[in-house]
């Protein structure tokens, strides 16, 4: 199981989806670098190009005069349109690492700060939480400890009726929470689990958008499989993230990627995989599956293995669940749509994204593991082949295979029959010569039951050097035994 775990908010001559595209090509590295290890990555909503086209204004390092001076202009005013250009100023500095310093350790800065965000005046409160969205994405724990006195307002104004404030206020929360235990400590009681499930109703895409975002965030806590994932599941969240990847002409990916990666936070912590299964969750990930396969087939588009990763892992990780009896009833899917679909994704990983081939290789192995049906498929399907092919890739990618042909010879004879003969033997040959002890412990593995189950093939093993190739790993200490083992039913077939 897989455990391993941008200026305005909308400016002028930029349209919405460019910008979300542009966004989602930024998080493509980091999403990238998540597969393989925790990452805390934050989100910045500012596109300051047309606003320096029309004011000809750059964003410069802010003293502690200069920090006053416009703080003091936004709380005094005479105008309101005078007062939001000094937040803009402001914002425009807090841009910099050096400024957001100034600013926290500025006294009586963020209570200025917040009084504005609680103003009843809109244009401040706006251009208040743009500042505090700037801090919100310092690298500095110090500055999201700073903003801990807003994050009870941010929290409050989710349930306003301006969806672009509440998109910033997610965003910023989002943000917040990744990096500070004090902010989430804060939060817990007050009720952020509720109102996320709130702001899931949204008719909004960017705030459903936003929404998974900081979920996704709050999830990642280290604390989060005791304090903070019963609570998501014991709210109408999960039903709602699941009807939000149902497949079909209403899917958004954006909003899908956002939601898959919460949902393989919660099952990779395996809190109740249980009661995600009873509310169709292989069901609805299976399908997504499906329409994953039929996508990459349509589209060169390689910010599919975006979405593809958590589907594949969150399935990898309900499949472990001890509740899940009949794999293929559950999953309510023939039994080679699904392996058919794999397939297909397993190749544009190949050619496209060869790191995510372990990602579908564990998927197929959980599959294969306890389902006969599953692994006739492979065999009606003539994939055994193609599984081959992927020998080279990596060593990873080669035990997966492995294991998951096992899967299939320890069902019996009628399998192996359908193993040899045929190109295993000597893939096997080719795999005994890797020095890679854990590739060639599962090569001993798979031969063992293929000379148990088809006493013939060890003749063939015999006459094409097979003893010789074993010779090679007497003295390794992990194989030995192994070795031995199949030395004498080699012999003895």
């Amino acid at each position: 199981m897989w455990l391993r775990r941008q200026g305005c908010l909308r400016p002028a001559g930029c349209g919405v989806e460019e910008l979300r595209r542009r966004r989602r090509e930024r998080e493509a590295a980091l999403r990238k670098a998540r597969r393989e290890q925790q990452l805390i990555s934050k989100r910045l909503l500012r596109d300051d190009a047309p606003e320096e086209g029309e004011g000809g204004c750059v964003a410069v390092i802010l003293g502690q005069a200069e920090i006053q001076q416009f703080l003091q202009l936004a709380q005094r005013g005479t105008e309101e349109k005078e007062r939001g250009r000094a937040l803009v100023s402001l914002r425009r500095g807090l841009q910099h690492p050096e400024t957001q310093q100034t600013f926290i350790w500025l006294e009586g800065s963020m209570r200025t700060l917040v009084g504005l965000l609680t103003s009843n005046q809109a244009l401040l409160q706006l251009e208040a939480a743009r500042c505090l969205h700037e801090l919100s994405h310092s690298e500095q724990s110090a500055v999201a400890e700073a903003c801990l006195p807003a994050t009870s307002y941010l929290l409050t104004y989710l349930s306003g009726h301006s969806s672009d404030f509440i998109e910033l206020c997610l965003y910023t929360l989002g943000n917040l929470i990744v990096e500070s235990e004090a902010v989430r400590r804060q939060l817990l009681p007050q009720g952020i689990v509720p109102a996320l499930a709130a702001c899931v109703q949204s008719p909004h895409v960017t705030v459903l958008e936003a929404l998974g975002y900081a979920l996704s965030q709050l999830l990642q806590a280290k604390e989060a499989p005791e304090k903070i994932i019963p609570s998501v599941l014991g709210s109408t969240l999960p039903q709602h993230m699941l009807q939000l990847l149902q497949p079909g002409p209403k899917l958004n990916f954006g909003v899908a990627v956002e939601f898959a990666w919460c949902l393989h936070y919660i099952t990779c912590s395996q809190v109740n995989n249980a009661l995600l299964i009873t509310h169709g969750a292989l069901s609805t990930l299976g399908l997504l599956l499906l329409d994953l396969a039929g996508a990459v087939q349509r589209t060169e588009d390689a910010g599919l293995e975006l979405l593809a990763c958590p589907v594949l892992r969150c399935l990898s990780n309900l499949l472990t669940e001890a509740a899940v009896g009949a794999v293929g009833e559950q999953m309510q899917l023939r039994d080679e749509r699904v392996v058919a679909a794999l397939f297909i994704l397993l190749q544009f990983f190949l050619q496209k994204q060869p790191s995510l081939l372990p990602e579908g290789l564990w998927l197929l192995n959980n599959l294969t593991a306890n389902s006969p049906s599953f692994c006739t498929s492979l065999l009606s399907l003539d994939l055994i082949e193609p599984l081959l092919q992927l020998l080279p890739v990596s060593n990873v990618v080669s035990v997966l295979v492995l294991t998951v042909l096992c899967n299939v010879a320890e069902k019996g004879p009628a399998y192996c029959q359908h193993l040899w003969p045929g190109p295993l033997l000597c893939s096997l040959l080719g795999t005994l010569a890797f020095s890679d002890t854990e590739v060639v412990g599962q090569s001993l593995e798979l031969l063992q039951l293929l000379f148990l189950y088809r006493p013939e093939a060890a003749q063939a093993f015999l006459q094409q050097s097979g003893l010789q190739a074993l010779e090679r790993h007497e003295k390794e200490a992990q194989l030995q035994d192994r070795v031995h083992a199949l030395q004498q039913t080699a012999l003895h077939s």
